[in-house]
């Protein structure tokens, strides 16, 4: 079959081409005759383009041309059927604690208990004013061990004195109480060696001032020690003291320069106890 289409193409090329020599051939003649006209003779002898040949084979693909521009974007699709569920994923880490929940109601009532057995008669008055005095004694202890554990911790002395500073701020009066509960009073320097023994005392101990043992609660202006006797041959006021300047001024304080002012009593501050030496 192939070798057929290939005869069958080249007699048709033959035959183009004689067709063409052909015509030519008329033409020449029909220009080169003397001066007549010989249109219609050259007309008559022209000759007609030959039948339609047959389709030829399919050429060769060309080579792929150039991409052409991105399409514009189409338009959203369907949207598709729910996929089968995937695998369980791995444990997340445990939450912070949620915040507390509501009270839940009240459960019901549990049946009641066995009955008890009889108890003794007591007199409990008593055992409670016992207890209560138990307390009472406790808390003087309490007191007492702190009182020991600050002495041992700082304390001045004289041959026949001990003296410590207590740091508690109560008025004249609550000070003078504390330190005859524990078997002193209130310092009363009485000579100047005791005075500056007191005042170096208050200094170190980083103090301003603190109460002694000398008012004029008694007679205005007649100062006396705690125990009672006048101020004789020793004093160490300030200049210009005592002054009475709020007219209630009826206590006495040392400040640590060792020199003496005299306070309202209801004043808070630190105070100086003194307690005697006991003889051999």
């Amino acid at each position: 079959m192939g070798n057929m289409n290939g005869q069958n193409k080249q007699q048709r090329r033959t035959y183009l081409l004689l067709a063409g020599l052909f015509t030519l051939s008329t033409q020449v003649f029909c220009s080169s005759a003397d001066s007549h006209p010989v249109v219609e003779v050259c007309s008559t002898h022209t000759i007609l383009p030959g039948p339609k040949g047959e389709k030829g084979e399919k050429g060769t693909p060309g080579e792929t041309g150039k991409l052409g521009k991105e399409g514009p974007v189409g338009s959203k699709g369907e949207k598709g059927d729910l996929a089968d569920a995937g695998d369980q994923g791995m444990i997340g880490k445990i939450g912070p604690i949620g915040a507390k929940g509501d009270k839940g109601q009240k459960g019901i009532p549990g049946p009641p208990g066995g009955k008890g057995k009889t108890g003794s008669v007591c007199d409990c008055g008593r055992y409670r004013k016992f207890v209560g005095q138990l307390d009472v004694n406790v808390a003087r202890l309490k007191t007492s061990l702190k009182f020991v554990k600050n002495v041992i911790a700082g304390i001045r002395e004289t041959d026949e004195k001990y003296y410590y500073i207590v740091k508690e701020e109560r008025s004249y009066r609550d000070a003078l109480t504390h330190c005859r509960i524990r078997g002193g009073t209130l310092a009363m320097p009485k000579d100047d060696a005791a005075n500056s023994l007191i005042a170096n005392y208050v200094s170190k101990a980083g103090l301003f001032r603190v109460f002694i043992g000398i008012n004029d609660v008694e007679k205005e202006g007649q100062f006396m020690y705690t125990d009672n006797t006048p101020l004789q041959n020793y004093s160490s006021w300030k200049e210009n003291e005592p002054s009475d300047a709020s007219g209630h001024e009826d206590c006495v304080e040392m400040l640590s320069s060792g020199a003496w002012n005299d306070v309202e009593c209801h004043l808070t501050i630190y105070f100086v106890c003194e307690f005697m030496k006991k003889k051999k």
